[in-house]
């Protein structure tokens, strides 16, 4: 059994979480803001206050990430995509290096306002920075005026910055996993505004009630914020294998229902052209009977 922080015992077995207490607490998962800084709306997820420092209940953050894990999976298997966004500098390598394994849209470097509240116009923005790319590649850059061309090259590396990790995007995401809410404040918000589900990571001085799936974690530490979104990332692996299942489960009962229909359609095709054959030559004989009377 997994151990809550006053010395209880939980109601799940250690073999059915994925993570322990134990584990969570020497990658410093614990390790809150000072108490002066704490957001009394975490309350449930608190501990204890140690010498100034709030302490997080280890054995919340397991159940907490457990949910966050199967609400994931059943996202990515419904053939959502979730985007990561972590621009802080302890999560920025880990955000784009998670991402970019699980074949994920992210976002690293700066949040551009309106990605998801003014999808459309980001899109064209998007478009526009795919063809300075083509022109780079195929030459048409370098063929240009030298100052158009230099222009035309800062434009592409400030979108760089805002469409690195969204190359691959068609439509808004299906959730967003954000890597601390108070630095991602506008992420929060524009999700909160059109209606899509947020899973992140919560410090002590935050407001858990502001994103769907909070995980309750210290957003300081580069060691805690690699061990949850490793947590949370295999959730994600699981959809994206359930996914491929259904897809080539799929493709197989197309091709199936294919053959089956082939059939009778070839078999009623023969029956229809000899009741086709026995029409034409009883209508045959009534005329030559016709033309001898």
């Amino acid at each position: 059994m997994v151990k809550c922080a006053n010395g209880s015992q939980s109601s799940q077995t250690e073999k059915h979480m994925r993570t322990s207490a134990e584990e969570l607490f020497e990658a410093g998962v614990h390790v809150g803001h000072q108490k002066k800084r704490w957001n009394p709306k975490t309350r449930p997820y608190i501990f204890d206050h140690r010498n100034g420092i709030t302490i997080i209940n280890l054995v919340k953050t397991c159940e907490q990430i457990e949910k966050a894990c199967e609400i994931a999976r059943s996202i990515v298997a419904g053939g959502g995509d979730i985007w990561f966004v972590g621009t802080k500098k302890q999560a920025r390598d880990i955000t784009k290096e998670g991402a970019t394994s699980a074949d994920m849209p992210f976002c690293v470097n700066r949040w551009l306002g309106g990605t998801l509240t003014n999808f459309q116009t980001i899109e064209c923005s998007l478009n526009k920075y795919k063809k300075f790319l083509t022109m780079e590649e195929s030459g048409e850059l370098a063929k240009m005026h030298k100052k158009e061309a230099a222009a035309v090259r800062r434009k592409m590396n400030r979108m760089h910055a805002s469409f690195e990790g969204l190359m691959q995007i068609e439509e808004p995401p299906a959730a967003l996993f954000i890597a601390d809410i108070m630095h991602e404040h506008i992420a929060v918000a524009e999700a909160k505004k059109v209606g899509i589900p947020v899973f992140a990571i919560v410090d002590t001085n935050s407001d858990p009630t502001l994103v769907d799936y909070p995980v309750m974690c210290n957003d300081d530490s580069a060691k805690a914020i690699r061990m949850i979104l490793g947590l949370f990332l295999e959730g994600v692996q699981e959809g994206i294998a359930i996914r491929g299942e259904r897809r080539s489960s799929r493709k197989k009962l197309l091709s199936t229902d294919d053959m089956i229909k082939i059939v009778p359609e070839v078999s009623m095709s023969k029956e229809i052209v000899d009741e086709m054959s026995t029409n034409l030559s009883t209508e045959t004989l009534k005329i030559d009977s016709e033309n001898v009377n």
